[in-house]
């Protein structure tokens, strides 16, 4: 292993007084409700695994803030999304997380049938009724689109395009080929705080010493360089130790490098987080994402999945256990901190504490929160 001692980089001051967000930016339900609302509610939220519904009729369903919604693909292989209520009586129609449609999708109280495109093509008795038209009465649509094996959801009814708001990273992250890598296992954590704490404690690793001494030891927390905070999206890179192949319990690797990366990215680990709800992380051999589902200001659901390629899967004797193992003690130490943090700024005697010079990023999130909240309030008053 190389010695502890890293050349420090030149980093910009930060404004006089830089200190954390007030305790309502954690606490409050009115400014939870403007984020679920003006945040999820008009951006791009990532959704799963194209996998999930890789075949015509293959269907998930993803329940979160009043919305209940079924991710299929048409037969054209287009992935397409649907609120899940029948046009009829408003019944749910798919009932299961996900599952098989067989063409169709059919309410199960009075089978009205619905295309994979979301057209409504049987309404028993329907018939009877005078000036009725099945094609007025249409599943009604959420607009999906998929970024390199990721799916993605937009609430509003024109939004943007969806590489528009990812950037530059579709570009930076082609080299992974996303869209090969299939699910090898998951794990959803259910962590007691406000999912703005999961995104930050992800982005900085002045923690890492004290909190995740065995990370540490495979990638000090002083390597690597964070990007600027863009308007949709913040992350930067660590690098690997000299004699490090990954990030397992003991830094080798049981497995092939990701085929494509440079000899740069086999010595690299990028963590970017994606607003509002993608926690990315590239390694060498492997993806790990962090899908939040915020549930309440003191409560997120994060589902972790790691991701391998199909060719490492099929392998006699794999076992992901090497990483799976190590990231989730990582991770139960990550949510259990910022479960002490959520509780700490719950506490009346909470008052905003400095900020460093090297938790800038941490810093400029936090004004991007602070300037949605003041839009946000704008726009409604």
């Amino acid at each position: 292993m190389e010695q502890e001692s890293v050349v420090a980089k030149p980093r910009d001051v930060m404004p006089e007084g830089a200190k954390t967000l007030p305790a309502r930016y954690y606490t409050d339900p009115v400014l939870f409700a403007a984020e679920l609302d003006g945040l999820f509610g008009r951006m791009w939220f990532h959704a799963g695994r194209s996998e999930e519904a890789s075949r015509p009729g293959q269907y998930f369903v993803r329940e979160f803030n009043g919305h209940d919604i079924v991710v299929t693909r048409n037969s054209a292989g287009a992935v397409r999304a649907f609120h899940n209520v029948c046009r009829h009586r408003g019944t749910r129609l798919c009932t299961g997380p996900s599952g098989q449609l067989s063409g169709s999708l059919q309410c199960p109280y009075h089978a009205w049938t619905y295309d994979l495109d979301g057209r409504l093509i049987g309404a028993p008795h329907m018939d009877e009724v005078p000036h009725f038209r099945k094609a007025d009465y249409p599943l009604l649509p959420v607009h999906a689109d998929e970024w390199d094996g990721h799916v993605f959801l937009n609430l509003t009814d024109t939004p943007e395009p969806l590489h528009a708001q990812l950037g530059a990273l579709v570009e930076k992250f082609r080299d992974w080929r996303m869209q090969d890598l299939r699910l090898g296992r998951r794990i959803a954590y259910d962590v007691k705080a406000n999912w703005k704490l999961v995104i930050q404690n992800y982005n900085e690793c002045l923690h890492c010493p004290n909190l995740h001494p065995a990370l540490n030891r495979l990638s000090h927390y002083l390597s690597g360089e964070n990007e600027p905070l863009r308007a949709t999206y913040m992350g930067g890179r660590m690098d690997l130790r000299p004699g490090v192949d990954t990030l397992s319990w003991d830094g080798t690797c049981p497995r092939a490098f990701l085929p494509g990366l440079s000899a740069e990215d086999r010595r690299r680990v990028y963590y970017y987080a994606i607003f509002p709800n993608l926690l990315l992380s590239l390694h060498p051999d492997y993806m790990m994402t962090h899908t939040l589902w915020p549930i309440a200001a003191d409560r997120t659901v994060n589902v972790c999945e790691w991701h391998f390629h199909p060719s490492e899967l099929a392998r006699g004797g794999f076992d992901p256990a090497d990483c799976v193992e190590f990231w989730d003690m990582t991770n139960r130490q990550d949510w259990q901190v910022c479960e002490l943090s959520q509780a700490g700024i719950a506490s009346r005697a909470y008052v905003p504490g400095p900020y460093s010079n090297r938790e800038d990023l941490l810093y400029a999130f936090d004004r991007f929160v602070v300037d949605f909240h003041e839009r946000y309030a704008e726009r409604r008053a």
